[in-house]
């Protein structure tokens, strides 16, 4: 099981939203400001883009002592040496992927339902993903939203450290995290940032203030 304080904050990356800053170096910043685990992700990249941009965050992360994930690609994730990979509920099954892995490797799944926690933890999963938790342009066809209730229903379905994914930014971060999530996965509210530095600050100071759930 991975330590749930890495993953307080987790940075998926975007190669468009960052714009020409890049990826590496918007990545760079924000490590260095706080983020403790980068999820590479890229549907568009050839594999050996991909891998050659793997090795290089990887390479960053760390320096950074963060953890560095790459989502679906199981194959480049251990090609390059990543910490572990992420998959979703149409990638690889997750059992197969951790016979593949060995026990050593973080393995991240993605769920949206109770029966998929708990099989994602039968499988060998390390953490678990709330998907959709709130609606974003960044994550699309997965239907409603899970909400604030159905982050909670997870949280009580299983004991691995819970990210909470899909709109979160500064001013709903404190809401999930008093839902009982172990951390926020954010996309555009860094990669977009103008003020990678200031974007981070501000999520870091919602997380260790949380809200109420009502």
């Amino acid at each position: 099981m991975v330590d749930p304080r890495r993953l307080h904050l987790y940075l998926v990356t975007d190669p468009v939203l960052c714009g020409p800053r890049g990826v590496p170096e918007t990545c760079r910043v924000a490590l260095a400001a706080g983020v403790g685990t980068v999820q590479l992700r890229d549907k568009t990249a050839s594999t050996r883009d991909l891998l050659r941009s793997a090795e290089a965050l990887l390479e960053i992360c760390r320096r950074s002592g963060a953890l560095f994930i790459v989502n679906d690609r199981l194959d480049v994730a251990m090609a390059s040496g990543a910490d572990g990979v992420h998959l979703g509920q149409d990638d690889m099954p997750a059992g197969r992927a951790r016979e593949l892995l060995g026990p050593g490797p973080v393995l991240g799944v993605s769920v949206r339902t109770v029966e998929e926690a708990v099989r994602a933890r039968e499988d060998g999963a390390d953490y678990l993903a709330a998907n959709l938790v709130f609606s974003t342009d960044t994550k699309t066809g997965l239907g409603h939203p899970l909400g604030i209730d159905g982050l909670r229903a997870l949280r009580e379905s299983t004991d691995l450290p819970l990210v909470a994914i899909g709109g979160l930014k500064a001013s709903n971060a404190g809401e999930v995290m008093a839902a009982g999530a172990d951390g926020i996965a954010v996309v555009s509210a860094i990669m977009a940032s103008d003020d990678v530095p200031r974007a981070v600050a501000e999520l870091i100071a919602a997380l260790e203030e949380p809200g109420t759930t009502g």
